[in-house]
Parts: C-alpha cells; structure tokens; sequence
C-alpha cells in the first residue's frame, strides 16, 4: 500500500504527535484558547516542565475547576479567542485544540489574527479540528451537528493563509480512539458538558441512547474520531 492511500494514523497520545513536530524540550511559552479541562496542557507540562501555558477559557464553571487545581507552569484566564488579554509577541506556540469551530462563526477571523499577534516572530499555530465523519459523529448529529462551524473553522484558516501572515508547514490526518464506559459515561462528557447548556427533550435523548447502545460491548463502546491537524507558522516578512 502507498503513502497516498494509506489509511489514517490511529493516535492514542495527541501529545506525541506534538512531540513530533515541535522542539518541546526548548521550554516554550504557550497559550491555549479554549483550553478546556487542560488535560493535554497539563500531560505536556509533566513531560516538558520547562514549558509555560497559558490556558483560555470561556466557560467560568470549567475555569473555576481548572484553577482550584493549580500546576507548576500553567497559568487560566477568562478570555476568548477572539480577544487575548496578552501583550503582542508574548508566545512561540498556540495550541488550537478542537477549538477553533467553537468561535463564533463571525469571530473566526479576529481569533486567528489575535493569536498572531500575541506569537512571536516564527511562531507556531496548531489548529486540530475534528471531521465530521465516524458512527460517533453520527451519534453527535443527533444533539449537536457541528457540520457548518467545522467548515466554517477550515475556511478561517484558508483566508488566514491567503491573507499572507502565515506560512503553512503541514497537515496530519489522523484518527482519536473514544472509549465510553457506558451510556451515563457518554452523557456526562458528550451532552452534558457545562460549556454547552444543552437540555435534551426525552425523545431526542432516547434517539440518542439507541443510536449508542448498539455500539456497547463488555468492557464498553469503542469509537475512533477522524481529525485534521495543521500546524502553521507566522510569517514577518
């Protein structure tokens, strides 16, 4: 088989993958909008304590848990992309972990040039988005069809390259593996997430329950989610 039509890389660590690419080990500054519950900040932070990141978040509940579980290294704000609170040139690397598609569709544009300007001169970006492919996506089409922002994010990132500010280096498909312990496991980390504030009506919960259960076995329900990462690199002429 060629390199052409290989199949996607299955990843179990996306933190190796970053490992791959970029020189971790030199103790770089980093910020991530839309941080999350930190977990990949925080694995990279254990592996590489000479970096520092900085941690995005909207979500004041998630922000809250996150700081009452300080770590060396690692640093929250409440701030969205769109609007970094930090000064111009103040990181080597931003870390766009599916986040970019929850940016309001018309703030796609100023998040990308704000994360440009807080990077310094040959930054990186990399912008890890989910495909819109997989039984789990077809799960998650139920509640939450994310098809027109995940298009909206890449063609942010399309006009970001056109408009000459950045350079691209590469791009990785791959795929995520997903374990569900059971059906509970995938409503509390799927539907009810706090940042989201979805109320399910019962009929379009049990839909989504006999959509999931066919996929449970003994030890669980075992999805792969596709990705597509791009890693780009600012570009100062």
């Amino acid at each position: 088989m060629t390199a052409a039509c290989a199949p996607p890389r299955l990843v179990d660590d996306e933190l190796d993958l970053l490992a791959g690419m970029l020189p971790l080990g030199r103790g770089l500054d980093i910020v991530e909008p839309g941080c999350g519950n930190a977990r990949l900040a925080r694995a990279l932070l254990r592996r590489f304590p000479g970096c520092r990141v900085t941690g995005l978040e909207v979500d004041a509940r998630q922000l809250a848990k996150n700081r009452a579980a300080p770590q060396p290294g690692l640093a929250f704000v409440a701030a969205g992309a769109q609007a970094i609170p930090c000064a111009d040139a103040s990181f080597d690397l931003a870390l766009m972990l599916k986040s970019l598609h929850h940016v309001p569709r018309d703030a796609m544009d100023a998040a990308l040039a704000e994360v440009r300007r807080v990077l310094r001169p040959r930054g990186w970006l990399v912008v890890s988005e989910p495909v819109c492919a997989g039984a789990l996506d077809e799960i998650a089409r139920l509640f939450n069809d994310e098809g027109v922002v995940r298009a909206a994010a890449q063609a942010a990132l399309d006009r970001a390259l056109a408009g000459g500010g950045w350079d691209a280096v590469l791009e990785r498909r791959f795929d995520v593996p997903v374990h569900f312990r059971d059906f509970a496991d995938f409503e509390r980390r799927m539907v009810d997430v706090t940042f989201a504030e979805r109320h399910l009506d019962d009929a379009t919960r049990a839909a989504v329950r006999a959509r999931f259960e066919p996929h449970l076995g003994a030890h669980g329900a075992a999805f792969t989610r596709p990705m597509h990462l791009r890693l780009l690199r600012r570009r100062d002429t």
